[in-house]
């Protein structure tokens, strides 16, 4: 007896992959059992979750052996969302979407050695580098809807050498997720990073796309403001005083900002926010951030870029409620494929959230997971009700159930 909600064998089977009846079986129990999960989650503890429906060498061998192609499933996954969102904004207008970039570190024991693809990656939170697994994600914001879209894994230059790998840069590989987005010509695409991506080339490639980009900018970067070339920092420090800055409010947060149009390092006409929380101080570095649609007004820019804290959210949700950094597969091959299968969760609990969500609630994927898990156990205890209205002997329910070998 295997309890599956509804909508998630719903919503697999409308991506239309093309698996074999029991790989649909495989991913469908593998979904299932990440969301049901409670704790840390590896392949056995999910297994675990829904009652040990397959062999634990059956589901390792559909993420390592079986034959299905990652690529299909993305390609399927991209295009149900972006139905979605364009579903949720039809008859709205000219349609405005966010691409979130970021990179975050699935960290590993120094210990594992025998796990593909792991090396020394430079991660924000610990402020050195550390053994892991590295990604860079793309995240779509449209509306209401907060969707993780596309990743790619990044390998260093020296570990490329060593296993003939073709290197590319964290830039390089956000610029892929660029190209390949596919926008309609009448979308206002806003692409949102921090200062690791904002690249001469990165800028290019969005232009490219006629996407805008606002993204920070370290302050070190040189502007030409009345004809003076100076750094951001330096600009801030020696010319700007209070009185020239204006007040800005974005949700209850109150900004003191210069702003400056021009060139900005090798970049043509862009607008460059300086920015300080709170009050200016001149022994404060600015946040700076870059701006390359020039209509937009203080306000917009800075509500615009704090949406970027979706892809910060998103992380979260993915390690601490869905486990993305928790596998222990050895082959990179099967790592790749687990968090294919992550994505795709996280797009069915997005969709959840859209449709269990009312005008006065506003549910987060957290709400969500709880509210299947909740369901699942009701369908359970309503199962086990029924079996011993019907007199079935207690030892034939828990082998139903799994709960006995």
């Amino acid at each position: 007896m295997v309890c599956v909600h509804k909508a998630i064998v719903k919503f697999i089977l409308s991506l239309q992959l093309g698996f074999s009846k029991p790989q649909i079986r495989h991913l469908t129990s593998i979904v299932n059992g990440i969301i049901l999960c409670e704790g840390r989650k590896n392949i056995s503890t999910i297994r675990e979750a829904v009652g040990k429906e397959r062999h634990l060498s059956s589901t390792t061998r559909f993420l390592n052996d079986s034959p299905w192609s990652v690529n299909c499933l993305q390609k399927r996954r991209m295009e149900q969302i972006m139905q979605a969102i364009r579903n949720q904004c039809k008859n709205r207008g000219r349609q405005i979407i966010f691409l979130l970039l970021d990179d975050t570190s699935c960290k590993k024991e120094s210990t594992t050695r025998r796990m593909e693809g792991l090396d020394f990656h430079y991660c924000h939170e610990n402020g050195k580098s550390v053994w892991s697994h590295c990604i860079v994600s793309m995240h779509v914001v449209s509306e209401r809807q907060s969707f993780a879209w596309d990743y790619r894994p990044y390998f260093r230059e020296k570990y490329c050498e060593e296993h003939h790998l073709g290197f590319k840069s964290k830039n390089e590989l956000a610029m892929e997720m660029i190209r390949a987005f596919p926008a309609d010509a009448t979308d206002r695409v806003y692409v949102l990073a921090d200062s690791w991506y904002t690249s001469r080339d990165l800028l290019d490639t969005c232009n490219s796309r006629g996407f805008h980009v606002i993204a920070a900018v370290k302050s070190n970067r040189t502007i030409c403001p009345a004809g003076i070339r100076t750094s951001m920092s330096d600009f801030a420090a020696t010319y700007i005083d209070n009185a020239e800055l204006r007040s800005v409010t974005v949700e209850n947060k109150r900004y003191r900002v210069y702003a400056y149009e021009g060139p900005l390092a090798d970049t043509e006409n862009v607008r460059v926010l300086l920015s300080w929380e709170g009050k200016f101080d001149a022994n404060v570095c600015p946040f700076c951030i870059v701006c390359t649609d020039l209509s937009l007004d203080l306000v917009t820019i800075l509500s615009y870029y704090r949406t970027r804290w979706h892809i910060e959210t998103g992380y979260r949700y993915f390690k601490e409620l869905l486990g993305f950094d928790q596998y222990q597969l050895l082959s990179f091959k099967g790592i790749n494929r687990y968090w294919a299968i992550q994505f795709l969760t996280q797009n069915l609990l997005e969709t959840q959230r859209m449709e269990w969500s009312k005008s006065s609630i506003k549910l987060t994927l957290g709400d969500v997971v709880r509210k299947f898990r909740h369901e699942h156990k009701g369908r359970l205890m309503l199962y086990v009700y029924e079996q011993a209205m019907q007199k079935k002997p207690l030892f034939d329910i828990l082998r139903d159930l799994k709960m006995i070998s």
